[in-house]
C-alpha cells in the first residue's frame, strides 16, 4: 500500500509536533518509508514546500525524489474526474472556491492517489455540510479515495521514535 502524503502533513509537523531539530526521527522515518515504496507525496507538495525559506525547504529541496511526478497518463485522467466533479459541485460552493482548489496541489494528490490505488495523509477532516472550500476527505469520498491523517499513517506503519538506552 502506498501513502500520498499532503502538504499539511510536512508542514503541520515542521511547525508544531515534529519539529526538525526536536524529533528528527520523524523526518527520517518519512525516508525511510519513502525508499521502502510506503510513503510518498506529488511534485506539487514537493513545489509549494520548496517556496518557503526554514528548514523544511531544504529538506524537500533535498530529498526531492519522495515527490512523484504527475504527468503520467493514469493521473491525468484521474485528474480530468476530479476538475469535472469540482466543476460540477462548484455550484453548491462559495465564489473562487473551484479556482482555489484547482489552483493548487489537492486535486493532483487525489488524481495520483486515484490512479496508484493510494491513501490520502492529510490533516484535512471530513465535513459533509461544507460550502466555504473543497476539503481533500470530501472530495476522496466521492471518488472511493482512502484517506486518513498522519498520526493514524504512524500507528499503521509502526513508527516508533525511541531515545537510545
Amino acid at each position: 500500500m502506498k501513502y500520498l502524503l499532503d502538504s499539511n502533513a510536512f508542514i503541520e509537523a515542521k511547525n508544531r509536533y515534529y519539529r526538525m531539530t526536536v524529533c528528527p526521527a520523524y523526518w527520517q522515518w518519512i525516508l525511510r518509508m519513502f525508499e521502502s515504496n510506503a510513503v510518498a507525496s506529488i511534485s506539487m507538495v514537493g513545489s509549494e514546500l520548496k517556496k518557503g525559506d526554514d528548514e523544511l525547504a531544504e529538506w524537500a529541496k533535498e530529498h526531492g525524489a519522495i515527490f512523484l511526478p504527475v504527468d503520467d497518463v493514469d493521473t491525468q485522467q484521474s485528474f480530468q474526474k476530479v476538475a469535472g466533479f469540482v466543476a460540477r459541485k462548484g455550484q453548491e460552493m462559495k465564489p473562487g472556491a473551484v479556482g482555489d482548489f484547482l489552483g493548487g496541489a489537492d486535486p493532483w494528490l487525489i488524481a495520483k492517489a486515484m490512479a496508484l490505488d493510494a491513501v490520502v495523509v492529510t490533516h484535512e477532516a471530513y465535513a459533509s455540510d461544507v460550502r466555504k472550500r473543497f476539503l481533500i476527505p470530501n472530495v476522496c469520498e466521492e471518488f472511493g479515495v482512502s484517506w486518513m491523517n498522519t498520526f493514524d499513517l504512524l500507528e499503521l506503519l509502526e513508527a516508533r521514535f525511541v531515545l537510545p538506552s
